[in-house]
């Protein structure tokens, strides 16, 4: 079955998200503003979900049209193959979102998807109501300058959500956004890889399942696992492929925090996720950073200072994790930080600047090439 697919993403995530969809062999990879479209069949709509570690679900898209009135968004929805994929008893609640149209108002639009899409369903089954008692297949919509696309939702819980992750320290960082942060850096298990603000230990777990190939979705279940349009055997099949596709070496991975509470947190979400065995951990302040290396790699999220005082106490971090960086060898920065003057506290401009989202949060990936030894 031919697919016209979708993986939103966090903005700044397009282009990682876009490479990695072409390297699974995908078709027609289109990276647009917060999201991927492309197309493939059930075989790829299953390795997308287990296998990308950059885009936070996948979306199957059913339809798009122009939809300025409900009664156009109705006949639109209506007009859709929907028991292609939804069965006679398939539970399909709606949401999603709209933006600069003259649709506006969420719970209208959801109300009226919702009825198109029963009485689609009911001419299709020979129905006179919906029971809705089966599988959940989850509608969702977007609506943007009038334009309406209708997707169903494949994955369920979104993929950054690898479940390694139960406990976790104050504003924790998306698992996607640093797993694209570790791939930016160019990480690919060789050489020293360091976090000295490893938090609740998201980045250096990462950069353990990209060292390892692992697939960050081999160990969940998925919506369309149940789904009975697919044939239940695609998701074997692609763990499988998944699993001969992982690496085993000698990896240099080291994590650290101020916080020992942290660094208890960090090691129990690695075993979680299957590689503690391979990330060292360790107490130890990152503003005395003195690590040797012939060649590494820092990639890093220290505290961004949201309130005021905060924000002082994170520039002097900034200021003295920059001195102790610019006397180290041998090490390359990727840094995010939200804070407008990190150069300034930091004590010296980026070589190279990227603009990237935690969530709604809009950051700098700031990148230092650093001193050679």
């Amino acid at each position: 079955m031919k697919l016209d697919l979708c993986m939103p993403c966090l903005f700044g995530l397009e282009g990682p998200l876009g490479n990695e969809l072409r390297h699974m062999g995908m078709d027609s990879v289109a990276p647009e503003n917060g999201r991927v479209r492309f197309s493939s069949d059930g075989l790829g709509m299953a390795r997308a979900n287990i296998r990308s570690r950059f885009g936070e679900r996948v979306l199957i898209e059913l339809g798009q049209f122009h939809a300025p009135s409900f009664e156009e968004l109705f006949e639109g929805v209506r007009a859709l193959p929907l028991e292609r994929f939804i069965p006679k008893n398939g539970r399909f609640p709606v949401k999603g979102y709209s933006l600069d149209s003259a649709l506006h108002s969420v719970p209208d639009c959801q109300k009226i998807i919702k009825k198109a899409a029963a009485e689609r369903l009911k001419a299709a089954y020979g129905l006179n109501w919906c029971p809705e008692d089966g599988t959940l297949y989850q509608i969702q919509f977007s609506i943007m300058k009038d334009q309406a696309v209708i997707y169903l939702d494949t994955t369920g819980t979104g993929l950054h959500k690898r479940g390694y992750r139960p406990d976790q320290v104050a504003a924790p960082l998306r698992e996607t956004l640093a797993a694209a942060m570790v791939d930016i850096a160019g990480y690919r298990g060789k050489g020293d890889f360091c976090d000295p603000f490893c938090g609740s230990g998201t980045i250096a777990i990462e950069a353990a399942l990209a060292a390892k190939n692992r697939a960050p979705g081999l160990n969940r279940r998925f919506s369309a696992e149940d789904w009975t349009c697919f044939n239940s055997g695609i998701w074997q099949k692609i763990r499988e492929e998944a699993r001969a596709r992982e690496f085993s070496g000698q990896y240099h991975i080291f994590a650290a925090d101020i916080d020992p509470k942290a660094v208890a947190i960090s090691r129990a979400n690695a075993a979680r996720a299957g590689v503690a065995d391979i990330i060292s951990f360790e107490t130890a302040d990152a503003t005395e950073f003195s690590r040797k290396t012939q060649g590494g790699v820092i990639v890093t999220n220290p505290p961004y200072g949201e309130r005021l005082m905060e924000r002082r106490e994170a520039e002097d971090l900034y200021r003295a994790f920059g001195a102790a960086f610019r006397e180290t060898e041998n090490w390359r920065l990727h840094l995010l930080s939200s804070h407008t003057e990190f150069e300034r506290t930091f004590g010296k401009t980026a070589d190279k600047k990227r603009k990237l989202y935690n969530g709604m949060i809009k950051c700098d990936l700031f990148i230092y090439h650093g001193k050679k030894g």
